[in-house]
């Protein structure tokens, strides 16, 4: 069953025609990598996914669930998605435990002890138990990064979005981050991820995709996108980003 179908998406940004009727789709369990050069509209993909922007064409289904329709509760929405942008945008204000429950508290209802007591568990679970009661300036960036995710999978959403999550951060706590991705995939979430990091895209994804000029230009297995490219500007892409 897909969990996220996209038919025809397009966005624009005033003479920017950013998303070119983008088709795609994300099965249950399945973890999806898009990768591409900037520009070309990885990011925006992931934002429309959200709702963060409205598409101007098209039709996003969540679950057989027309996302995209007008009238649609848009929190309601957001609320059946995680999501993990590359700035941690945690509350500076607010401790780890704080900030990891927020949403199960305010949006889903779910009663504070269940939410702490679930909240505990996943942070110990991947290595932040002692960081609990915390404020975010006391943590290094991948530890805040992890503290990210956890909130984004507090709730069991239907769709993991993960956008350059490892962008922001120093080389060396690249690792810890992805092996937490590594960790949500051996246990079957369902994921649409945007990434620079090709040897980690070839290792954790089911499929890839390339995306070129606003639209994904070829889709494929690991093996079949990095060993057996089949168009000239996939090939070009790879053999640039591989020769940093």
């Amino acid at each position: 069953m897909s969990v996220l179908e996209l038919h025809g998406v397009h966005k624009l940004f005033g003479d920017n025609h950013v998303l070119k009727g983008v088709d795609l789709d994300v099965d249950e369990h399945e973890v999806v990598v898009v990768i591409g050069a900037s520009g070309s509209g990885k990011s925006t993909l992931m934002r429309t996914i959200n709702l963060i922007e409205r598409v101007d064409d098209g039709r996003i289904l969540l679950s057989g669930d027309d996302i995209t329709d007008p009238a649609v509760d848009v929190d309601k929405v957001r609320a059946r998605i995680g999501v993990v942008f590359q700035h941690f945008n945690l509350f500076p204000h607010m401790r780890v435990i704080d900030n990891v429950t927020l949403a199960a508290r305010k949006v889903h209802g779910t009663p504070a002890d269940v939410a702490r007591d679930r909240a505990v568990g996943l942070l110990e679970k991947f290595g932040l138990g002692e960081k609990v009661e915390d404020y975010p300036d006391r943590l290094s960036g991948g530890q805040q990064q992890r503290v990210a995710i956890v909130r984004a999978i507090l709730t069991d959403p239907e769709l993991l979005l993960l956008d350059e999550i490892t962008s922001a951060l120093d080389p060396m706590l690249v690792g810890e981050v992805l092996d937490l991705v590594r960790d949500l995939k051996a246990q079957g979430s369902t994921m649409l991820m945007a990434t620079h990091e090709m040897s980690f895209a070839r290792s954790v994804a089911d499929r890839i995709v390339f995306m070129h000029g606003g639209r994904p230009l070829e889709v494929g297995t690991p093996e079949q996108i990095f060993g057996d490219p089949q168009h000239p500007e996939t090939r070009e892409f790879l053999a640039r980003i591989t020769h940093r």
